[in-house]
């Protein structure tokens, strides 16, 4: 192990003769003992790496003994208590080892996690599988054949939608303790949900496997708001991602309310507009379902009261929404008809009485989402009159967008 040792090493929780002892024990009733002896095993494995301070020096020890095969077996046992000895074993074994997880998603420990269906019991159980998949969730986010095999994703999206019900009926019987490790076990999942989004191969999994539907359904929950944005963030960038939210009933009017919910962060208001702009990119369709949507206002809400970030996206949003104007007001998207002689004078008032209508409209939109911005952000009422007064002289031309 690369340093000396004695009888009175304490190092390893004891003796290090004791350690080399027990270990060669463990090693030997994981491989060729009976159930009850596994179970042994495990516990003193778990114990073994929780003495001491060299850590990584006994991981890989016993990682080389050939320990973790029969530990990933034990923990798609149907025995509880058996599976939760062998999950909290590979917990310990896992903890910052790469090269560990690997072995660990190579044994298949994702399909031996998936077969843990009982989430309607104790859920102990629950958050300690989960605890251990997201800490290999990264290294087997490059392995999409095994994550498309192992049927972990729909095992993570029956958690969410329980744990969500359970939340929802919580909050009518005022049960705190369910809630909180409802929200323990939620947020354990997005955590895993998002190491995978990061990967663009396994994007098109999580899209056919409903990940969108209930990661949607989650944007209500202040625990979660920032995690669902930011998986949803990493889906909308693929064909059949966009695809699927521009299909989704709660599109886009849901992210239009996340862009300025009061219990959303700056990173929640910069992942909302960004996704509005990916799903406004070159669609008309989902621009006017978002102008019909109220989306202009909170983009100038966002412009001005937002971060950074927010605000340089929410200018380009509105930009886009300003060129779309002038083109409706301009041409149309059929075949085109020559400007100049061939417009009649009937038809040339009734495009100036359209712009007419149009800066009269904008003025008045200005003029109350200043109002209702000023009021929210408590300025003073000089302050106020003084932004009344340039959005009344200000006309759509001038816009700072």
């Amino acid at each position: 192990m690369g340093k000396e040792h004695g009888d009175d090493d304490q190092g390893y929780g004891g003796s290090y003769n004791y350690y080399c002892a027990a270990l060669r024990s463990s090693v030997k009733k994981l491989h060729f003992g009976r159930w009850e002896e596994k179970e042994e095993a495990a516990a003193e494995i778990k114990r073994l790496l929780a003495a001491g301070d060299d850590l990584w020096r006994r991981q890989r020890f016993m990682a080389e003994l050939g320990v973790i095969p029969p530990l990933v077996d034990m923990a798609g046992c149907e025995l509880v208590a058996r599976r939760r000895l062998a999950v909290q074993a590979l917990i310990h074994l896992a903890h910052a080892s790469p090269t560990n997880k690997a072995l660990m998603v190579e044994s298949r420990i994702l399909s031996k996690l998936s077969q843990n269906t009982d989430i309607a019991g104790d859920r102990k159980p629950i958050q300690e599988s989960l605890q251990l998949l997201l800490s290999v969730s990264h290294i087997a986010s490059f392995q999409s054949p095994i994550i498309k095999s192992s049927r972990i994703i729909p095992f993570i999206i029956n958690i969410l939608y329980s744990c969500n019900n359970n939340n929802n009926n919580n909050n009518n019987n005022n049960n705190n303790n369910n809630f909180i490790n409802n929200n323990k076990i939620i947020n354990l999942c997005l955590c895993t949900l998002y190491n995978l989004s990061l990967v663009l191969e396994n994007l098109e999994i999580l899209v056919s496997s409903g990940v969108i539907n209930v990661v949607l359904r989650l944007l209500s929950s202040e625990e979660s708001l920032e995690k669902a944005l930011a998986i949803l963030g990493n889906m909308v960038v693929t064909q059949k991602g966009k695809r699927a939210l521009e299909e989704h009933p709660m599109v886009p009017e849901c992210f239009i309310e996340t862009a300025t919910a009061d219990d959303g962060g700056p990173k929640c208001q910069e992942l909302s507009v960004y996704i509005l702009m990916v799903l406004a990119h070159r669609s008309p369709v989902q621009r006017e379902r978002m102008a019909k949507g109220g989306v202009v206002p909170v983009l100038v809400e966002v412009a001005l009261l937002g971060s950074a970030l927010a605000g340089k996206r929410a200018l380009k949003l509105l930009e886009w929404f300003k060129d779309e104007n002038k083109r409706n007001m301009g041409t149309h998207s059929g075949p085109q008809i020559r400007s100049g002689s061939n417009k009649s004078p009937f038809r040339r008032m009734k495009c100036d009485e359209g712009k007419r209508l149009m800066k009269n409209f904008v003025k008045q939109s200005l003029y109350r989402n200043m109002e209702t911005i000023t009021h929210r952000a408590n300025g003073s009422p000089r302050e106020s009159s003084m932004v009344k007064a340039l959005v009344i002289t200000s006309s759509s031309k001038n816009l700072p967008y």
